[in-house]
């Protein structure tokens, strides 16, 4: 159901069931991770009125909570390095619980982190999401300025935009995309940054 895709990496579908609403990925080299996206494959959307959040655990600094996924936003791409703080536990009881013996079983050694997605009514999950740190729920970035976050929201527009003609198929690294479909976005995404600037990108048009 869920995909993940640490900046540099292939892309993990390794996913580690928990229980019926709790799952992982396990991010090996942790220290080395800047960005990480997590997406729906589009096997599986969520029942209605469910979405997803996502939470960041490292060894010895505990939970963090990064975002939300849903079927109306099914990707997301979240900056690790240099936003996570120890003290910003917003991450809620049941998901800790449900991550913690995992995440603590795989030590500190090897620096492994762990990446958990917990399934929730979408009205807990915008509750929890109101006590994101702003600097993670509204990261306010320049993005004419900021390189690597301009970077970013490109690669993001482009894979939400390949994955709506994709219909029912799973994004997996085999899946074959028409050159006609990237062109299509290049002159849908040239057409936009010429009438309005790169401001869109900002708002997921």
């Amino acid at each position: 159901m869920f995909g993940c895709c640490v900046a540099g990496r292939l892309l993990q579908t390794n996913l580690q069931q928990v229980d019926e609403t709790h799952a992982l990925f396990e991010l090996p080299n942790a220290s080395q991770i800047n960005h990480v996206c997590v997406f729906l494959l589009g096997t599986v959307p969520f029942p209605e009125g469910y979405g997803a959040t996502v939470h960041f655990f490292w060894p010895g600094k505990g939970f963090q909570l990064l975002g939300m996924l849903s079927n109306d936003k099914p990707s997301a791409i979240f900056r690790l390095r240099g936003t996570f703080t120890s003290s910003a536990m917003t991450t809620s009881q049941v998901a800790q619980t449900a991550f913690s013996s995992t995440a603590q079983s795989n030590g500190i050694a090897d620096v492994t982190a762990v990446l958990g997605i917990s399934i929730e009514p979408l009205q807990e999950i915008n509750n929890q999401m109101q006590s994101l740190p702003s600097a993670l729920a509204k990261p306010g970035a320049d993005l004419t300025k900021d390189p690597t976050v301009l970077a970013e929201r490109i690669v993001k527009h482009l894979f939400n935009y390949v994955s709506g003609f994709l219909g029912g198929s799973s994004v997996t690294p085999d899946v074959a995309v028409p050159l006609s479909i990237i062109a299509k976005w290049y002159e849908s995404f040239l057409g936009k940054v010429k009438a309005g600037g790169v401001g869109f990108l900002e708002r997921g048009d």
